[in-house]
């Protein structure tokens, strides 16, 4: 079967790792431009280039994919049997939408027809909760409302980030779209319920940013949802601290939010009470400095 692979971001460079490990070869593998950051404007490019490097497979840069017209022309001309496109960030359109054999699959990391959009995992953890999983669907116009090939649910660790739930996703996702390929029931498909459709939008900025006056279950909420985003951050004596891992300490104590309760010696982690319980900060991030426990900075700080 000829295949062609499209994608862009974290999730899909991890389901293509994942299609390399389980012997899938792709004809093409396309993915977005480079990006430019940091001192000179450097390129970066896509996590999905990074990893076909990784690999050793060559990639196809493309822009806008409706106005590249090589690859508009190959796919008129010799279309595959099969496109997956997965976390690419463009809305797909024709000719690619529907040019070959069994059209375009995604992988999606939601049990759709929720959460559908840009950050299912994130607006998962946020909410706080208990179960995710993945769907393989074919892709339609309406964002993420194509009937569904595959799909299975798994129960959430409350300490559990997006980033071990992206590894975890799209192994999964994978296992379940390369069962389908081995079966030939590409076209067996089941409809979403479009009364149970819910929507991931896009974080923006001002979500990152967490305070201890917040519940001690959102506080740690957004810290798993973040991980893979840049992470969440706290203002601490007028400078940003980026938290990367807490734990909710069921604490009742008669203390101010933001106070400081003592040492989480089981994690390496420092107890600070919220609005209601406290919350352990085990690893974070001064401005200019690496990642570290919380134990060592709070005595860098001397709060202990």
């Amino acid at each position: 079967m000829r295949i062609w692979f499209i994608g862009t971001g974290k999730f899909a460079a991890l389901c293509l790792e994942n299609f390399i490990k389980r012997d899938i070869k792709f004809e093409r593998i396309i993915t977005g431009l480079p990006t430019k950051s940091g001192r000179g404007n450097k390129e970066k490019p896509s996590q999905v280039e990074l990893a076909a490097l990784k690999l050793n497979l060559s990639v196809t840069r493309a822009g806008l994919l409706s106005q590249e017209q090589e690859l508009i022309n190959e796919i008129n001309n010799n279309a595959p049997d099969l496109i997956f496109v997965i976390d690419f960030g463009q809305i797909i359109k024709e000719p690619f939408l529907n040019a070959a054999k069994f059209d375009c699959i995604n992988i999606h990391p939601s049990v759709l027809p929720k959460w559908r959009g840009a950050a299912p995992v994130q607006r998962a953890l946020m909410n706080g909760d208990d179960v995710i999983g993945v769907t393989v669907f074919r892709l339609v116009k309406a964002m993420d409302a194509g009937g569904i090939l595959a799909q299975e649910a798994l129960s959430i660790n409350k300490d559990v980030g997006a980033a071990e739930l992206y590894e975890k996703l799209s192994a999964l996702g994978v296992e379940l779209a390369v069962n389908k390929i081995n079966a030939g029931e590409l076209n067996n498909l089941i409809m979403q319920d479009e009364s149970l459709a819910s929507y991931a939008d896009k974080i923006s900025r001002n979500e990152f940013e967490v305070n201890f006056n917040m519940p001690a279950e959102k506080f740690n909420n957004y810290v798993r949802a973040l991980d893979t985003s840049g992470g969440a951050f706290i203002i601490f004596n007028n400078k940003r601290l980026k938290i990367w891992k807490t734990h909710v300490i069921d604490d009742i104590k008669e203390k101010n939010p933001g106070e400081f309760l003592g040492i989480d010696k089981e994690r390496g982690g420092v107890i600070f009470k919220c609005a209601d319980k406290a919350i352990s900060l085990i690893e974070v991030q001064a401005e200019g400095k690496n990642k570290m426990s919380g134990l060592d900075w709070a005595r860098g700080q001397r709060i202990i």
